[in-house]
């Protein structure tokens, strides 16, 4: 496997990181989740545009240009053959001292990685998967704003602890006002009489690009679509329940907290968005080769 680090390719073997990376000791730095279908880049310019929105937040000067960046991801991609696949491109503050001192690190770091990813069986998203809500509160957004995609994914990771615990591979997280924030590495929606709903930012839930696109087609589909801050009680009431997210696109959710959701059975509407947003997934994007 070819990996780029800092401003080539290298072998896998030979992609390594000093132990003074801030993105190490820290978990300062920014990233982002990339999808390629059908040798193209599913929505690279917007996952280009984010992460550079992520490193601006947290004053993190990335020593490429988008164009440069945007052309390390197609190369990487050429060079491990990858058509379909998953691409985690990162860039850390890069090396330092053993302070917090941001400022000491001289040059930050990229890397880009392009392999496959499954992220939940099949059996899920053909029948659905059950959550539960976790006690880990999502970051106040005002200590880490949801819309910058940081390295420091510990709140979420805290999160997918308590899942696992409980049997269940994905959760709720709850902001500090016990509003619905998202789930550890998805968004969350409801639908509710044809009415599309998904938490907005200020609720603790990441701009996610997925969610983003999945709204698009829903609104060009005719359906409503509504940020607005929601409870608990409105997915246990909900027709339909799904996630959204890069590695996991949608998938259905039929249980919350033991409830069953509509007729516990992935819902009509979520399979429907499901199939444009792969038609869509599967003929655009900037091309491989």
């Amino acid at each position: 496997m070819k990996i780029f680090l800092g401003d080539r390719l290298v072998d896998e073997k030979d992609a390594v990181v000093s132990v003074f990376d801030h993105g190490l000791l820290y978990g300062d730095g920014v990233f982002e989740g990339i999808r390629a279908y059908n040798g193209r880049v599913f929505l690279l310019d917007e996952h280009i545009d984010r992460l550079y929105d992520s490193a601006k937040a947290i004053a993190l000067e990335i020593p490429m240009s988008k164009g440069e960046m945007a052309q390390a991801v197609v190369d990487t991609c050429k060079a491990n053959d990858l058509m379909d696949g998953y691409i985690r491109l990162v860039i850390t503050r890069g090396v330092g001292t053993l302070g917090l001192n941001p400022y000491l690190c001289k040059k930050a770091q990229t890397i880009i990685i392009a392999a496959k990813i499954q992220l939940y069986p099949q059996e899920l998203y053909d029948n659905g998967m059950k959550i539960v809500t976790v006690g880990t509160v999502r970051n106040h957004p005002e200590a880490i704003n949801p819309r910058i995609k940081s390295l420091n994914y510990l709140n979420n990771v805290m999160a997918k602890i308590e899942a696992i615990n409980a049997g269940c591979m994905e959760c709720l997280m709850l902001n500090h006002k016990g509003e619905v924030a998202e789930a550890s590495g998805d968004n969350v929606f409801v639908i509710k009489n044809g009415v599309i709903t998904t938490p907005p930012s200020t609720c603790g839930a990441l701009e996610g690009l997925t969610r983003n696109k999945v709204m698009e087609l829903a609104r060009l589909a005719g359906y409503e679509v509504r940020e607005v801050p929601m409870a608990r009680y409105d997915l246990f009431v909900a027709d339909e329940v799904f996630l959204t997210g890069t590695a996991a696109e949608i998938i259905s959710v039929v249980d919350v907290d033991k409830r069953v959701i509509g007729d516990g059975k992935p819902g009509a509407i979520t399979a429907q968005l499901a199939k444009l947003y792969h038609d869509c997934a599967n003929s655009e994007g900037t091309p491989i080769e």
